[in-house]
């Protein structure tokens, strides 16, 4: 009967560490549709940041304190994202607007 505990005990701790959230992928790539336009964005959500090409620049945001979704900026273009939905900021003025998140 032992055997069968120790056999049993040491299956669930190897599962809990295969499942653990640091051997998840921490980077997820997130497709947006903004009206016609295509939009990529990387979530690296161990470091807490996004990155996104705008402008025909790499941009690589921090998340923000946001008092609704969430918020990530360099303190010149920011990209908010709530539920299925996205836009983007350059200066506090949108400049792409109505992103949906793909499928």
């Amino acid at each position: 009967m032992k055997k069968y505990y120790l056999a049993g005990l040491l299956v669930a701790l190897y599962g809990c560490r295969y499942f653990h959230p640091e051997n998840q992928e921490q980077v997820q790539t997130l497709h947006y549709t903004c009206g016609t336009l295509p939009l990529t964005v990387k979530l690296d959500n161990s470091k807490k940041k996004v990155s996104l090409i705008m402008d025909g620049e790499q941009l690589l945001l921090k998340q923000q304190v946001a008092a609704s979704g969430i918020r990530y900026s360099d303190g010149h273009y920011t990209f908010w994202s709530k539920g299925d939905s996205a836009f983007i900021e350059r200066d506090d003025r949108i400049i792409v607007n109505d992103c949906q998140l793909d499928g």
